[in-house]
């Protein structure tokens, strides 16, 4: 099920042990309950618990493996900056709704600035991104610019590798 970074059920600030399991599953989504457990100084009923909170709350949305992008043909990425028609509920969520039903679309970015849309791709090599953009992207009856920027190489924050420099710069 395709997430949404504004869902969220709950969003009360996480308390010390939550974001701890948060930041291990987020190193490791593969720790057991009982290695959870023993790492945050809870019984695993508890753990389990707490866990379980986090997933229904809408804070833990999901556990996924991450696949190297060769290994699924995917050898170009880029980022498509998208300009839009209007500025229209019905037509951000239509230009969403197709992005989710294509197969190359690893992202979108509903964003502020001169563009609104920032589309991560991902395929084989230039020619299926040139036709990507010519059959799937510009010819949208929402799109009036588009922009192209090739991915050479990327990086993680730690907060995306689940660091706790977030919460200690509060």
């Amino acid at each position: 099920m395709p997430q949404n970074i504004r869902s969220g059920v709950n969003r009360e600030p996480l308390d010390r042990i939550d974001h701890a399991l948060v930041t291990l599953l987020q190193q490791n989504a593969r720790l057991s309950n009982k290695q959870l457990a023993a790492r945050v100084g809870l019984a695993e009923s508890s753990t389990l618990t707490r866990v379980r909170r986090l997933e229904e709350r809408g804070v833990l949305l999901g556990y996924h493996a991450e696949v190297a992008p060769w290994a699924k043909g995917i050898t170009l990425q880029a980022l498509v900056a998208v300009r839009l028609a209007r500025h229209a509920r019905d037509v951000v969520e239509r230009f969403q709704e197709h992005c989710r039903g294509l197969p190359q679309v690893l992202a979108a970015y509903n964003i502020g600035g001169s563009d609104d849309f920032l589309v991560h791709v991902g395929v084989a090599d230039s020619d299926a991104l040139r036709e990507l953009i010519l059959t799937s992207i510009s010819t949208r009856p929402e799109v009036t610019h588009i922009e192209t920027h090739l991915i050479f190489d990327m990086v993680r924050g730690a907060a995306a590798v689940g660091s706790d420099v977030a919460s200690r710069s509060r």
